[in-house]
Order: C-alpha cells, then sequence, then structure tokens
C-alpha cells in the first residue's frame, strides 16, 4: 500500500484526527452515560461532576469531522449520509436528548429519574448509532453515478449491529477509566471494577469485530494478511496485545492515568486499523479520497482556517481540563 501525501491526503489525515479526537474527548462522557444505571446516589452526582465542565465543548470535535467532511470530501458526504441517514438522525436525537438531561437533571429534581432515563438512553443511541454508521460504512455502500443506490434500511446487518456494540463497551470502558481519574471513595472502587468488566467487553467484540472484517471484502483481507504487507499490519494486534496486558495490569495495581490512557490507546489502534483497511478509499471499493477531493483552491482556502483554529480548539480544550483537574465531589453542579 503506497500512500502519495498531496494535499488531499493532509485533509483526510485531519478529517480522521478530527474523528479521534471527537472519539477520545466525547467517548469518554458518552461512556459516563452508558455507565450511569449502575451508580447509585452520590455516585451519580460525582459521575455527572467528572464531565460537568467538558461535556459540551468535547462535541466541537464532531462538528469538525463532519463539516470537515462537507467541505472536504464533498462525494463522500452526498454518498455516506444518505446512506446511513436514520443512524445520523437516532445519534443526534441522542446527543440532544442527553444535553437536554445533563441540563435538567440538576434544575428539576422532582422529574430526576425521568432526566437519568434520558441521560443514558440519549448515550447509548448516540454510541450504538455511531459504531453503526462505521459498520455501515466498512461493509460497504451501493453506489452508482456517484451518487447512494442502495435502500433505507441497507446500514443494518449484524456486521453493523457488531460495530455498534464494539463501540458501546469501548465508551463504556473510557468512561470507567475517566471516573477512575476523577471520583473517590465508594464510587472510586465501582469504577475500577466497571473497567475490568468493561475492557473485557471491549475486547471481545475488538477481536470479533477484526475477524469479521476481512471476511467483508477480499481487499480487507488482502491488507492484512499479504505479504510482505502483513509484516506490517501484524504489529497492529501486537501492540493492542500489549496494551490489554498493561490495561489488566494498572487496573489491578488501581494506577490513576495509566488505564485511562492505555484504554486510549486501544482505540487509536483500532483507529489506525480502520485506516489500514479503508485506506484510500472514503467509501469502500467505490470513491477514493481522491475521487471524493473538492476543487484544490478549496483546500487550500480551508486549510489555512484549520491551521488557525485547530491550534485555538486544542488550546482552550486543554485549558478547560487544566482549570478542573483533581477529583470531583457532588455539592452540586459546576
Amino acid at each position: 500500500m503506497s500512500v502519495n501525501i498531496d494535499l488531499t491526503t493532509v485533509w483526510a489525515f485531519i478529517i480522521a484526527f478530527g474523528i479521534f479526537a471527537y472519539v477520545v474527548m466525547d467517548g469518554f462522557d458518552l461512556g459516563i452515560g452508558i455507565l450511569f444505571p449502575v451508580f447509585k446516589g452520590e455516585e451519580r452526582d460525582q459521575a455527572m461532576n467528572a464531565i460537568a465542565p467538558v461535556w459540551d465543548g468535547n462535541e466541537t470535535w464532531l462538528v469538525l469531522g463532519g463539516g470537515g467532511l462537507f467541505a472536504a470530501f464533498p462525494l463522500a458526504y452526498a454518498i455516506i449520509l444518505p446512506a446511513t441517514y436514520p443512524l445520523i438522525i437516532a445519534m443526534l436525537l441522542g446527543l440532544v436528548f442527553r444535553g437536554v438531561a445533563f441540563e435538567f437533571r440538576w434544575r428539576d429534581p422532582a422529574h430526576r429519574a425521568f432526566w437519568d432515563i434520558a441521560f443514558t438512553g440519549g448515550s447509548l443511541v448516540a454510541a450504538f448509532s455511531q459504531g453503526m454508521i462505521l459498520g455501515a460504512i466498512l461493509q460497504g455502500i451501493d453506489v452508482e453515478g456517484r451518487a447512494y443506490a442502495g435502500g433505507w434500511l441497507d446500514w443494518l446487518s449484524p456486521y453493523s449491529l457488531l460495530t455498534g456494540a464494539g463501540v458501546v463497551a469501548g465508551y463504556a470502558l473510557l468512561g470507567a477509566t475517566w471516573l477512575i481519574v476523577k471520583v473517590e471513595g465508594a464510587a472510586l472502587d465501582h469504577a475500577y471494577r466497571l473497567a475490568g468488566r468493561a475492557a473485557i467487553a471491549t475486547l471481545v467484540l475488538m477481536a470479533a469485530v477484526s475477524l469479521a472484517t476481512p471476511l467483508l471484502e477480499h481487499r480487507y483481507w488482502e491488507r492484512w494478511f499479504d505479504m510482505p504487507g502483513m509484516l506490517f499490519t501484524s504489529q497492529v494486534p501486537l501492540l493492542v496485545a500489549i496494551a490489554t496486558y498493561f490495561l489488566f495490569r494498572t487496573l489491578k495495581k488501581r494506577a490513576t492515568w495509566s488505564p485511562f490512557l492505555l484504554s486510549l490507546a486501544l482505540f487509536l489502534l483500532g483507529t489506525i486499523g480502520l485506516g489500514i483497511s479503508m485506506f484510500p478509499y472514503v467509501v469502500p471499493d467505490s470513491i477514493t479520497i481522491w475521487d471524493a477531493a473538492a476543487p484544490e483552491r478549496s483546500q487550500v482556502f480551508m486549510l489555512v482556517g484549520v491551521v488557525i483554529v485547530m491550534p485555538l480548539i486544542l488550546a482552550y480544550t486543554a485549558w478547560a481540563y487544566w482549570v478542573f483537574r483533581g477529583k470531583v465531589g457532588t455539592d452540586g453542579y459546576h
């Protein structure tokens, strides 16, 4: 697999970075929402306070990823969205319900049980939809004449359900390990137990997706198992095994930051594996990044904006996390 580094490739990496940043930053607070029903009383307040200062800012990266795809790869945007409209709508509604529940849970104590259900339901729907969108893209989209030619439910398959479940488990792992960093007392003990269980579920589903993906397309199989490329691709599962060993070891030793960072490493390796399977296609076997790219002048114009805006986003995000560093309590809302 050769990589031609040009402006279109640079934009592909920018979009990939934006999506990964979203998974990293919004993944753990969606994961906390998924785990929310297993917490009780003050544990729920600590879980909420662990993400209260940053949850809405984390979704900036979703806007960057979606907006960047529309601007830099308009043809891909025009094909992928019609192919996954029900999932996109479900994801956005989930995020809306989750955001509303987050605010009203503190301001409407009389109906807190309802808002807790909405918070968990919105988080679960958003995470599951994101995983299914990934599966729908990987399994292939029916394209004819540069347009989507499939049906309303083509995205629904055992494989997309598997990827949906995998993302839910992975976000739960991120959420549990983030709580290890942020909470204390009984909630901390609970977070360690949940992290171990979520890690097992994540790794089982990650292995299942990894085994199923090469069976979808012959090209995927060639990328992973043909020589000499296999000498490179085999390093990914090897690194996953190493990260897994250290993840369980740090959980056993009750480390603070290491479990979260190692969970992020698993997601990074999963993203690399996704890139190995798909590149240079943005719609597998139909549309490459060069087919889908906007005109060069548009890419240059947008790149100038990204060079200015992205460091600002990174700076204010880092500042927010720095200001709200340390453990949280249960005494109110940030």
